[in-house]
């Protein structure tokens, strides 16, 4: 087993993870940022971005007020983000732009600050339009500028805090080679920038891992990991997906310059009837499920319609935008298959529920319910932004962290009781390759298809959901007593299974526990909207003997 210490851990080095590195090694601290992959090129802005959504004065105004209330009521804030957290993310969100152009992202690339996409009409616009598709390596260049040590293939699967609740370190798995060697960290902060929970269901090509609009192995280990170690949950109850081309899961929507149509062409929704360089189209944004709502109510198919969208705007779209934000195998498939865009729509699907920003209650300064532990990215609960929100409280934690690890001593672990039962599940999980065991693709189908139909977007009732609650406990059960790993790779999967199968807990037993439909949660036995639950999320919790607690907090 490999030990190390540090100041300030980042479990994660994607955006959020690498922004946190970069404050917080400038200022002294000894940072360490475990990765699963490789930081030049992991999470789910690995192969680039296109879009910020971002405030800048000279071109908004000097006044913040009208950006705070329109980003505030927008998709990528909404209902299920508490305001003074996307006030943190709004107000920083410009610092970021200068700093990702001092370090060679290209954030101007028509030559200056330019908006379209994702616009609302009616409203300024506000997704700053740059070319991300080096965002990534430059990032990881960063930080290690500024002094970060960067650990890539470690998997973490543990937090650990001492007898007062404070975090005190991590343990998890080296897995770059064919044998998996464990490895032990001993830090006074911790951060968990670990994604979002992309696998719990089933994908719309079941059997193709990758085929996800964003990475496949953000698996929730984060929001596990906190939920294990007593800290609050947020919104688990309310799921949400993604969509685009269907069955070929590309994010990007916003990307597309062109119209929502039905089969004969005609929108179906009121933000505009021709394509638009500009805005684009916000129908998907606004109504992400239209396109399964439709088929299911023999309405569809839909379809993105670009055949009136000027020939220089597709052009721009297929080998631009779509190249910066990393999703240009459109562009390549549509080349092969000879498809001309200004004559033939491309269907557009809903793609699977992925638990996207729902997870960690966090503060505006990052902070967990538990003492020394941050959390920042889309494993944040009660936040929007996707990018710029992960950017914003990624710099916040590393800044904040910063200053607490000041306050706080490094905490001996080499005898910490949850070290051993680690080791121990690692231990078991790898022994058994030498008899008869089951594999982590038996027991991950098995876990697809228990969430998708006891507690997905279907219809649901308490004894649904119990059933549901009931069946993933006996294959968390059943998971513990056959899996069996053959090498580093298989391990790494296996743990995130798990991870998965622990968080299926407080997805069913707060859906039971809101008793009212609301959103993308709809009972038939509490058809009723609750008016005494509005403005308010639900957070769920352990403490220290395993006893669960919900509770409802008002939004802040």
């Amino acid at each position: 087993m490999k030990t190390y210490t540090c100041d300030f851990l980042i479990v994660g080095g994607g955006v959020a993870g690498l922004m946190a590195a970069i404050p917080a090694a400038k200022s002294g601290a000894k940072v360490i940022i475990a990765e699963k992959a490789d930081t030049r090129r992991s999470g789910s802005g690995a192969n680039g971005n296109d879009h910020y959504h971002c405030y800048i004065p000279q071109c908004h105004g000097a006044d913040p007020a009208r950006a705070r209330r329109e980003i505030g009521s927008s998709f990528d804030a909404g209902p299920w983000t508490d305001p003074k957290l996307t006030d943190v993310w709004i107000m920083r969100s410009y610092e970021i732009v200068q700093m990702w152009e001092s370090i060679g992202i290209d954030m101007r690339p028509t030559g200056e600050y330019h908006f379209e996409g994702h616009g609302i009409p009616g409203c300024q616009l506000y997704n700053l339009k740059f070319d991300g598709k080096n965002q990534k390596p430059a990032l990881t260049a960063e930080a290690l500028k500024q002094g970060a040590q960067i650990l890539n293939h470690i998997v973490i699967s543990e937090i650990l805090t001492n007898e007062e609740g404070r975090v005190v370190g991590a343990i998890g798995a080296d897995v770059h080679a064919e044998e998996p060697e464990a490895v032990l960290f001993q830090s006074k902060a911790v951060l968990l920038a670990t994604g979002m929970v992309s696998r719990m269901y089933p994908s719309i090509t079941p059997a193709y891992m990758f085929n996800t609009p964003c990475c496949p192995a953000t698996t929730g280990s984060g929001q596990a990991m906190a939920y294990r170690a007593g800290a609050r949950l947020v919104n688990m109850d309310m799921l949400k997906g993604h969509a685009g081309p269907k069955y070929f899961a590309r994010g990007g929507k916003g990307t597309w310059i062109g119209i929502t149509t039905d089969i004969h062409g005609k929108p179906f929704t009121p933000y505009g009837d021709k394509p638009s360089r500009a805005t684009g189209d916000v129908t998907a944004d606004v109504w992400p499920s239209c396109y399964y709502d439709r088929m299911k109510a023999g309405q569809g198919p839909t379809y993105m319609n670009c055949t009136e969208t000027p020939p220089e705007d597709l052009d721009y779209m297929l080998h631009e935008a779509m190249v910066s934000e990393g999703i240009d195998s459109i562009t390549d498939y549509t080349e092969q298959r000879n498809i001309d865009l200004s004559k033939e729509m491309i269907e557009f699907g809903t793609y699977p529920i992925m638990m996207s920003q729902r997870g960690i209650d966090c503060d505006e300064h990052s902070h967990t319910s538990i003492p020394g532990l941050y959390a920042a990215g889309n494993c944040m609960g009660n936040v929007g932004g996707s990018l710029a929100g992960a950017a914003a409280f990624g710099l916040v934690a590393g800044e904040d962290a910063a200053e607490y690890i000041k306050t706080v001593s490094q905490e001996d672990v080499s005898n910490h009781p949850k070290l051993k039962e680690t080791l121990d599940l690692y231990q078991m999980l790898m022994e058994r390759r030498n008899q008869p065991h089951a594999h982590w693709k038996e027991a991950l189908s098995t876990l697809q298809n228990l969430m998708n139909e006891y507690g997905g977007v279907e219809l649901q009732n308490e004894d649904t959901l119990k059933a549901g609650y009931t069946y993933v406990q006996q294959l968390k059960a059943d998971s513990l007593n056959a899996l069996g790993c053959e090498n580093s790779h298989e391990l790494m999967r296996t743990l995130e299974l798990l991870d998965m199968i622990d968080l299926a807990e407080p997805i069913f037993l707060c859906r039971r526990n809101r008793k009212e439909s609301r959103g993308p949660h709809i009972r038939s036995d509490y058809s009723f909207t609750n008016i005494l639950l509005n403005n308010k999320f639900q957070t769920i919790e352990k403490d220290k003997d395993g006893t669960v607690h919900m509770d409802y907090r008002l939004r802040q």
